[in-house]
């Protein structure tokens, strides 16, 4: 009866083992994140410059989030035009209010491989996001604040 027993108790154990773990310690900021987020504004600041964008009329984007990954998806309204369209997603980690993206499939490829860290904040179903993006390569340092909204099923 012993074997059986201590059979089950080392398979368990080697299958909890073998998990991927995400480094997401947010706390309940962690679970109200996950879901389908559309995004109504973004605001850049660079050199001095501020240009907003409400993305509620010309386009459309969304950013979803489960568990340890995140996509975002954005295009024109205007079914016509293709060239208006932008991708990407990675593994991302939350501590506290501190949400990094690490970008590991992106349409503009010189933006793959950077960690871009925001500040997020979460208010009913209200997610601001506000952080530094810096791509040397491409030429980008600039604040980034965008302000989603939660889809609903």
């Amino acid at each position: 009866m012993k074997r059986p027993i201590t059979f089950v108790l080392i398979s368990t154990l080697f299958c909890a083992c073998g998990r991927e773990t995400t480094k997401n310690d947010g706390g309940e900021l962690s679970e109200s994140l996950v879901g389908t987020w559309k995004l109504l504004s973004g605001t850049l600041i660079e050199k001095g410059d501020t240009s907003v964008t409400d993305y509620t009329k010309n386009s459309s984007f969304i950013k979803i989030i489960n568990g340890s990954h995140f996509a975002f998806l954005k295009h024109g309204v205007n079914k016509d035009s293709a060239a208006n369209y932008d991708s990407g997603g990675g593994k991302y980690t939350l501590r506290d209010s501190s949400y990094t993206e690490h970008l590991e499939y992106c349409n503009e490829r010189e933006w793959e491989g950077h960690d871009f860290t925001f500040t997020v904040s979460l208010k009913n179903d209200t997610l601001i996001q506000r952080g530094i993006e810096k791509v040397e390569k491409a030429g980008i340092d600039r604040m980034n604040i965008e302000k989603y909204v939660r889809l609903k099923n």
